[in-house]
């Protein structure tokens, strides 16, 4: 997925919002990874029913953090590393999301600025 030159023009907003899309559907497929290493890992290491797991790693990815007690060592080690891989994870895919907006409003205001330049 190439982005447009600063020398060239926007792209209409069809092409943007087809890129938009790809984007969202590249989000969404992170998501589901995040959301199945986690629900799988807290059923077998944490030893919780699947829609518990897949109710905690939600709860953890979100950022709303935990709702059910870890006993286990194993169980608090997997947490802890979810924890921390689900911070990331959601970071990451927050920039994924907006990256194609705001490359498109920077290029907007690029090409403005450009213009103006032209003039004077």
């Amino acid at each position: 997925m190439k982005l447009e030159h600063r020398t060239q023009k926007v792209v209409p907003i069809t092409h943007f919002l087809i890129r938009l899309g790809r984007y969202g559907v590249f989000a969404l497929l992170l998501i589901g990874i995040s959301v199945i290493i986690g629900t799988l890992g807290y059923h077998q290491v944490g030893k919780l029913h699947w829609i518990d797991s897949f109710h905690m790693a939600c709860m953890i990815l979100t950022g709303m953090g935990p709702v059910a007690e870890m006993t286990s060592d194993e169980a608090k080690l997997f947490s802890s590393f979810y924890a921390l891989y689900s911070g990331v994870a959601f970071l990451s895919i927050t920039a994924v999301i907006f990256a194609p907006i705001i490359h498109r409003l920077l290029h907007i205001l690029h090409v403005q600025d450009d213009n103006e330049e032209k003039r004077s």
